[in-house]
């Protein structure tokens, strides 16, 4: 009996130490993180000097090609087209002198997919600004696209792509239409499930022997366990399957593959480079842009997973002491849970180290 007793206090004491360790744990990476920024919902295309200022003489057009599809399929879970890597492409283009027209398979208003964690001053300035709104609630339908008006073109990811790029007629004749007449496809993320199910004339599939990003199989099945059976294909597969040179960078870190006219990025932190890439390939210099926080986070992780923690703490110092620039502490915290869901303690606990150094090292300037 006695035994027993010892048995269920052992127990229920370790339960209680766990407990505390995880709420100390919460509370440490609270303090990590910054304050909201109740000014950043109310961001204004017209405040930002990069969309203003030193804009070039109008140089043409670009359609931005989004989803219709607002759910997975018989998962019934809510999708559509990511706000983020919508908005800035739309206005990295809109800076360099580019108009961007909008559509989508079904036309009209397209559903979209909003991620708090990762919204910015474009992204809420986006939300804000009524030309590009008043476009979204009446996206052109692919089906009416008159395509000699465009320079390029720009799928953008979300989810919802999966289900109605691939064979969808339109984006086929689309790509094959850009494709024949050497102008520039951009895609990011989800966005090359448009590039997939497409022949040339001589039977070969279009992603044949080209390099390509695009949303990974790592990153699809760490966040939904089950992607297999809700999407009709994984993308990472489909286009080795179709014989696409794929180019996997780090997990949720930025990365673009070129291959002439074609330019594809792996993900939402993709955007920036991905839509500059395509810029330089119709032919300018990007106009300068001033770096984000988290593109500044990106940097430091991509340097952490090169050269280790030290390594990342040298980039962090060059970029706040140097170049007097900020870094996301968001998305080093960010990447310390997903850390966890890989497993990886060891770097769950170095994340927390760097998102704890950026804030020391930013209140001691």
């Amino acid at each position: 009996m006695f035994k027993k007793y010892r048995i269920v206090k052992w127990v229920l004491t370790s339960m209680a130490i766990v407990f505390a360790i995880i709420i100390i744990t919460g509370i440490y990476i609270v303090s990590l993180l910054p304050p909201d920024d109740t000014a950043l919902i109310n961001s204004k295309a017209s405040d930002i000097a990069y969309i203003t200022e030193n804009v070039p003489a109008y140089r043409g057009k670009i359609l931005a090609v989004v989803t219709s599809t607002d759910t997975m399929d018989a998962s019934e879970k809510s999708t559509g087209y990511e706000l983020t890597e919508l908005a800035r492409a739309y206005y990295v283009f809109k800076a360099n002198g580019f108009d961007v027209d909008i559509a989508s398979p079904l036309g009209g208003l397209p559903p979209v997919v909003l991620d708090d964690d990762d919204m910015g001053k474009f992204d809420y300035a986006f939300l804000n600004d009524d030309i590009p709104q008043n476009r979204l609630k009446n996206t052109l339908s692919l089906k009416d696209v008159n395509t000699k008006l465009y320079k390029a073109v720009y799928f953008v990811g979300g989810k919802g792509a999966m289900f109605d790029f691939p064979n969808n007629i339109h984006i086929q004749n689309l790509v094959q239409n850009f494709y024949f007449t050497d102008r520039v496809i951009g895609a990011v993320c989800h966005g090359p499930a448009a590039l997939v199910n497409i022949r040339l004339n001589n039977g070969e599939w279009f992603v044949k022997n080209k390099n390509v990003s695009g949303f990974t199989n790592r990153e699809e099945l760490l966040l939904i366990p089950k992607a297999a059976s809700i999407f009709p294909f994984l993308l990472q597969d489909k286009l080795i399957e179709q014989g696409a040179e794929f180019n996997e960078g780090t997990m949720y870190l930025e990365k673009i593959s070129i291959d002439e006219n074609l330019i594809t990025g792996q993900n939402p932190w993709s955007v920036w480079v991905l839509a500059e890439a395509m810029v330089k390939q119709m032919g300018y210099t990007p106009k300068q842009r001033p770096i984000t926080a988290e593109e500044n986070a990106v940097k430091a992780l991509q340097a952490y997973e090169t050269g280790g923690l030290e390594n990342s703490k040298t980039v962090i110092e060059e970029i706040i002491h140097e170049k007097k620039q900020i870094v996301s502490r968001g998305l080093l915290v960010d990447h310390s849970f997903i850390s966890v869901l890989q497993g990886d303690f060891i770097k769950f606990y170095n994340m927390l180290q760097l998102a704890s150094y950026v804030k020391g090292y930013t209140i001691n300037q």
